[in-house]
């Protein structure tokens, strides 16, 4: 249910688009620092949707990354205080005085 509910969304995505970009073909103007180009509205924003998916992904896989290596992290401190408890466990029981 959930896949068809994306390949849904992911294709009126699509279509929309696609319709942007046949109701908009004349080409605009960007003015840069360092020059001007001329493209279609709809591939201004195709590029500018594709630069904000690189940022928005290299941001995400940082974090990503960091929760990762805490994972990690927290999984070896759990696994040695395991080790100890179960050192412990073997050892006899004294009566104190």
């Amino acid at each position: 249910m959930k896949r068809l509910l994306a390949l849904l969304v992911a294709l009126v995505v699509v279509a929309l688009g696609l319709s942007f970009a046949m109701l908009n073909p004349e080409p605009m103007a960007l003015d840069f620092y360092l020059g001007r180009m001329t493209l279609p509205a709809s591939l201004w924003l195709v590029i500018a949707l594709a630069i904000g998916v690189i940022i928005g992904a290299g941001a995400a896989g940082g974090l990503i990354l960091r929760q990762r290596w805490q994972l990690a992290r927290l999984r070896r401190q759990a696994a040695s205080a395991q080790e100890e408890l179960s050192e412990l466990r073997k050892l006899p029981i004294r009566n104190a005085p």
